[in-house]
């Protein structure tokens, strides 16, 4: 029965199971279709669509990633993501990283142009200013351009920066010539010379007129450069006047020096001279003084009677006649005749500094000052300081029809210049104020001059004057709008609505209403103010009391996103719940504006921070499972790149046998690594592992085979002693056996230990003791025999028909040895070894039997 059953477990091993055979089949069948499609996978390369195509129908994960490399254009993304969204997640995360990229190109390349053309658009605008640049360049610094867009970027900035340096130069050249206008009046030049400058600076001025970037320049420089030419034509006129004082001055002189000197009379001159225009105070009003002075000397001295001898050859006078006449009023006092000469003095005084309104004052003074006889100098000097103020006052009363006529031809300028309304108002008023100042100057002008001037004023002025009617009446319009706003705002306030939505509206369009109502007379605008904002306390009062309880459940939200753990998987779905709170919450009631912003900047920085941080964990961890993919890569290039040193075989073997220990305990201490890389990663390192291993099976196999020849020779040695001892080898060397099994290779432990007891034993009793070891070989020789057969049948080796009877008991013994309990079965091994340390008498066919072991044994021992 037991010979049955060990041949029908022998069938059932021999027979292959026809499931198995299936599935290796099917095995081998799926590697091959997997190896066909990753060579299609890498066919494709090159041919995008084809690669897209091929995606979608392949049903290898492996394969479609390798096609997946080739894809790149936006719709074949697009296509393939849409396809592999719920079927391949990592060729569907490609295609979505690849997507966004492309995106984020197109958005950057979208604000790139718009800022090239923003830059087009201000260098074709008028009034190019500093800080649109500057918003410019601060909006280009965080775009990420192509290289294209960055060069005609470039070249747009490059002439912007041009128009700036031009603004830049003509705003300093228009200062430089209000400068210039205003130093003009005090350089001290001649009439000419100042004539040529003027007309330099008009010139300059009018090239700055016609400039691209004129729109550039403030508008207070055009008002300063015009007051600056005023001032210098007003210098150049009274330089005219004086050279034309001058000239006449100096063509009296001469005509006088031309004269003979002798005819010249002192007085005349004197009288002559002074009646001539005033220079005031200069080098050449000195010079030509010296000159008038020459020309007295060299004229002959007047005769004049001392005025003891004109009394003496006077005729006689009566009392009467040098009495004082009879005068109905009382005698001047000495101190008025004083004050008198004071005053003329003054006068004198003030007609050499050219003062002809001072003059004028001390004239009106003298007139009314009551004084005694003048003596005939007294009289003389009193004509000469008259004549003198009559003859500035000409001078000024022509020189001030001059200005005025300016004046007027510059009212009459006045419309075709189209200067705004305010500029035009102060302008006339200018004009005006100059004309009175003339009065006061000059004397009073012609009538005809007048009325030109009042007529070019009133009519320069008459578009403001209707400017300013309609402005006022836009204000009492706005008054009246101002008054119904405020009458409505009460209404509303009266109501007490509850329906704060509508409530916060009406108040935010009532208030912004009130503000761009527009100007309104002084004198009610306070009163409107006050009535309004009282008004709409009213009805902002209830409104902001609400405002407060939802700013408190506004904070409420923004607690309770900070005490939201980041790290749990519900965190998403509770924000995005406190999101659409917020929302409704802005939808039912919102606050004012500043208000609203704060506390969404808040709420919004809070929910970014839980999203940041959930981002930092996601990004941590991918850069942990990328750290640990590089690690796992070491490990896989350390064991591809392995060299195992040269020496013994058990060193080597102890070498790989470590190596693969220690890369398998850092093999597990990394964690997890990306799951596109996943599988690829494993497959490399169980063929690194594999190939490690290889060598350690080569070495092993090597190891195993030089071990059991060194069991065979040493066996067989001692065989030898033992057969020696049993022909009656007594008087054998034993020297010689000891040599012969010292130049043997060494065995392991265990089998070296066994077989050299046995061959100790075996070379003790050579000698006199050989016989009873020789007894001690024949009796154990049916126990080896026994243990030979049971070896055999443990390793399944054929022990010849002759032993078929007793290896079929011998199966029952080791079958039933095997089915008891509490007993470990000794191994192969151990059993070999037993059977080496058997010493018994061993024929040629037991020691074939033996070799035969070993050589299936042997070589697997440790």
């Amino acid at each position: 029965m037991f010979e049955f059953l060990f041949k029908r477990s022998a069938s059932k091993t021999a027979a292959p199971d026809p499931v198995v055979a299936e599935q290796a089949a099917a095995s081998a069948q799926s590697a091959s279709r997997r190896a066909e499609q990753v060579a299609r996978a890498h066919a494709v390369a090159g041919d995008e669509t084809a690669a897209a195509d091929f995606i979608m129908s392949s049903e290898f994960a492996d394969a479609r990633l390798i096609a997946a490399e080739h894809v790149h254009a936006l719709p074949l993304l697009e296509k393939v993501h849409h396809a592999m969204r719920n079927t391949d997640r990592r060729v569907a995360k490609l295609m979505q990283g690849r997507i966004d990229l492309i995106r984020h190109q197109a958005a950057e390349t979208q604000r790139a142009q718009a800022s090239i053309d923003t830059a087009q658009r201000l260098l074709n605008d008028e009034k190019l200013s500093p800080n649109q640049v500057a918003e410019l360049d601060r909006q280009w610094q965080v775009i990420k351009a192509t290289p294209e867009l960055a060069t005609a970027f470039a070249a747009a900035r490059a002439a912007l920066a041009a128009r700036l340096e031009a603004q830049v130069k003509l705003q300093r050249a228009v200062i430089d010539a209000v400068a210039a206008a205003r130093a003009l009046a005090a350089s001290g030049q001649s009439a000419g010379e100042l004539a040529q400058a003027l007309a330099r600076l008009d010139a300059e001025h009018a090239q700055h007129a016609q400039s691209p970037e004129r729109a550039s320049l403030p508008k207070h420089l055009e008002t300063d450069f015009t007051q600056a030419r005023e001032h210098a034509q007003s210098a150049l006129q009274a330089l005219q006047q004086h050279q034309a004082v001058f000239d006449a001055r100096q063509a009296a002189l001469a005509e006088w020096q031309a004269q003979d000197a002798a005819s010249l009379d002192v007085d005349v001159l004197k009288r002559a001279w002074q009646a001539l225009p005033r220079l005031p105070e200069s080098p050449l009003s000195d010079s030509l003084q010296q000159q008038f002075a020459a020309l007295l000397a060299s004229a002959p001295a007047p005769v004049h009677a001392a005025p003891e001898a004109a009394a003496a050859h006077a005729e006689p006078v009566s009392i009467p006649v040098l009495r004082k006449p009879r005068q109905e009023h009382a005698p001047v006092s000495k101190q008025a005749t004083e004050q008198f000469f004071k005053v003329l003095d003054a006068m004198e005084a003030a007609l050499q500094d050219g003062l002809l309104h001072v003059a004028s004052e001390h004239d009106k003074t003298l007139r009314d000052t009551k004084h005694g006889r003048l003596t005939p100098a007294q009289a003389d000097r009193l004509a000469h300081v008259r004549g003198e103020f009559k003859r500035l006052a000409d001078w000024a009363r022509w020189g001030g029809n001059v200005s005025r006529e300016e004046l007027v031809k510059a009212g009459e300028e006045l419309p075709a210049l189209e200067l705004p309304m305010a500029e035009l108002a102060k302008k006339v008023g200018s004009l005006r104020e100059r004309w009175k100042s003339l009065d006061t100057l000059s004397g009073p002008a012609p009538k005809s001059l007048w009325e030109r001037f009042d007529a070019a004023c009133s009519v320069a002025y008459a578009p403001a004057a209707l400017h300013f009617k309609q402005l006022a009446e836009e204000r009492h319009g706005n008054a009246a709008k101002a008054q119904e706003l405020i009458a409505e705002t009460a209404a509303l306030a009266a109501e007490e609505s509850t329906d704060w939505k509508h409530v916060a509206s009406a108040s935010q369009r009532l208030r912004q209403a009130w503000t761009r109502l527009g100007t309104i007379d002084r004198k009610e605008k306070k009163r409107l103010d006050a009535e309004f904002g009282a008004a709409l306390d009213a009805l902002s009062k209830p409104l902001e009391t609400q405002r407060q309880i939802e700013t408190a459940r506004r904070e409420q939200l923004i607690v309770e996103v900070g005490l939201l753990k980041p790290s749990e998987r519900n965190t998403v779905d509770m924000l995005k719940a406190l999101q659409d709170k917020w929302q409704e919450l802005a939808k039912a009631l919102p606050l004012e504006r500043r208000a609203e912003q704060a506390l969404w900047q808040r709420f919004r920085a809070a929910c970014d921070d839980i999203f940041a941080r959930r981002k930092e964990t996601a990004h941590a961890a991918d850069h942990e499972r990328r750290e640990n993919l590089h690690a796992r890569e070491a490990l896989c290039a350390a064991l591809e790149t392995a060299v195992v040193p040269e020496g013994d075989d058990r060193a080597r073997t102890a070498f790989i046998h470590h190596l693969l220990r220690d890369t398998r305990a850092a093999w597990n201490a990394t964690g997890p690594v990306p799951r596109a890389s996943e599988a690829k990663i494993e497959q490399r390192y169980q063929a690194a592992v594999a190939g490690v291993q290889a060598q350690a099976d080569a070495i092993a196999e090597r190891a195993g085979a030089a071990q059991a020849n060194a069991l065979r020779d040493k066996l067989r040695l001692v065989q030898s002693l033992e057969a020696a001892l049993a022909d009656g080898g007594a008087g054998a060397d034993a020297q010689a056996w000891s040599e012969r099994w010292s130049a043997l290779p060494p065995l392991d432990a265990q089998y070296e230990r066994s077989l050299q007891q046995r061959f100790a034993a075996a070379q003790g009793a050579l000698g006199e003791g050989s016989a009873a070891y020789v007894q001690q070989l024949q009796a154990n020789q049916e126990r080896l025999l026994h243990e030979v057969l049971r070896l055999e049948i443990v390793a399944g080796v054929d022990s010849g028909t002759e032993f078929a009877r007793d290896r079929l008991k011998m199966q029952v013994e080791v079958l039933q040895s095997s089915l008891k309990s509490g007993q470990k079965p000794l191994t192969q091994a151990s059993q070999l070894m037993q059977l080496c340390a058997i010493a018994a008498a061993t024929d040629a066919r037991t020691a074939s039997r033996i070799e035969t072991l070993l050589r299936r044994i042997g070589g697997n021992a440790k």
